[in-house]
């Protein structure tokens, strides 16, 4: 004869261990999701590789896999986008000419190098127009020359007054962003532009120019990419995912000039593509790693800026972050 007791143990407990799964499942779908972290990237419109990247969406999904979401901040040139990473407003930064980064050293910014691009040294130049009276440098002596501060073309233009004898205080600088200088150059409001990619082909194909110097022998223009000091200790494994896909991108330019040019022209204001092919040939798009033994440029740079009074403190070019894959 069975025993009714027991009947209502077991019972109890079957709905204790039900009770139980119930509990634990409830639990499970409770816990928080892992927390998705955000990439804030600054670029500007003339960042040929992270532009790529972007409109391609090939970075947002390498990170993806790393629950990594990516959130893209456009600014107007170099300076206000370092400026922005070093009060850590993004975490990093597109590529900016040789020269930004000492200015921003100056600032007491807190820097990391985590890629180069190989020099492009014919990727920007003095120019004229053809029937300028101006045919060789020491002809730019107490003329007005366009030039934005602090741009790889600022620095083209101190080494390259320096050639000729003339020192920087010899000419009238027009500080102007590249839009203002175009303008300024086709209404004969200045008497030479110092300009780079995309701008200058763009002037060369579309207006009659002569070409002063490029920065062949005077200045090799590298392009760099940055991060905060604080970021690149914090997160190494980002940086690599970033640094992985530039060089795809790179790559990718160079084998498929035509493709890129067509992706890039709508970015570029509606360029036509021909001027966009013939800029990007003057480009090196080779992404690499930074040396410190690779910076003495970068100190010509800072002292060549700092002798023209236009750095307000000398700066030690390798007293920087160098990110090491």
């Amino acid at each position: 004869m069975s025993n009714p007791l027991s009947k209502c143990a077991v019972i109890r407990r079957r709905t204790s261990l039900a009770s139980l799964v119930v509990a634990l499942a409830v639990s499970t779908l409770a816990l928080p999701a892992q927390a998705q972290e955000t990439l804030r990237i600054g670029y500007q419109k003339s960042s040929t590789l992270i532009t790529l990247l972007k409109t391609q969406g090939t970075l947002d999904k390498a990170l993806a896999e790393a629950n990594i979401e990516v959130s893209w901040h456009e600014f107007p040139s170099g300076l206000p986008l370092l400026e922005a990473l070093n009060v850590g407003n993004v975490d990093i930064s597109a590529d900016v000419a040789d020269t930004v980064p000492v200015f921003a050293q100056a600032a007491q910014a807190k820097l990391t190098y985590f890629a180069q691009e190989a020099p492009s040294p014919s990727a920007q130049a003095i120019v004229v127009a053809k029937d300028s009276p101006l045919q060789q440098l020491a002809d730019l002596k107490g003329k007005k020359v366009a030039v934005t501060k602090a741009a790889g073309a600022h620095y083209l233009l101190i080494a390259a007054l320096d050639k000729a004898g003339l020192k920087f205080s010899d000419i009238q600088p027009a500080y102007l962003s590249p839009a203002d200088g175009r303008a300024a150059f086709e209404n004969r409001k200045v008497d030479a532009w110092v300009t780079w990619e995309p701008f200058l082909s763009g002037v060369q194909r579309q207006l009659p120019t002569r070409t002063l110097t490029d920065g062949s022998g005077l200045a090799s223009y590298k392009r760099y990419y940055l991060t905060s000091t604080r970021y690149a200790q914090a997160h190494p494994q980002v940086l690599k995912v970033v640094y992985g896909q530039l060089q795809e991108a790179g790559n990718w330019i160079k084998n498929h000039p035509r493709d890129a040019a067509q992706v890039l022209s709508p970015l570029w204001g509606n360029l036509d593509v021909e001027t966009v092919e013939a800029a990007n040939a003057h480009r090196s798009y080779q992404v690499q790693p930074v040396k410190a033994d690779q910076l003495d440029e970068q100190q010509k740079i800072a002292d060549a800026f700092f002798a023209a009074g236009l750095l307000p403190r000398s700066v030690d070019a390798r007293d920087v972050g160098i990110w090491a894959e």
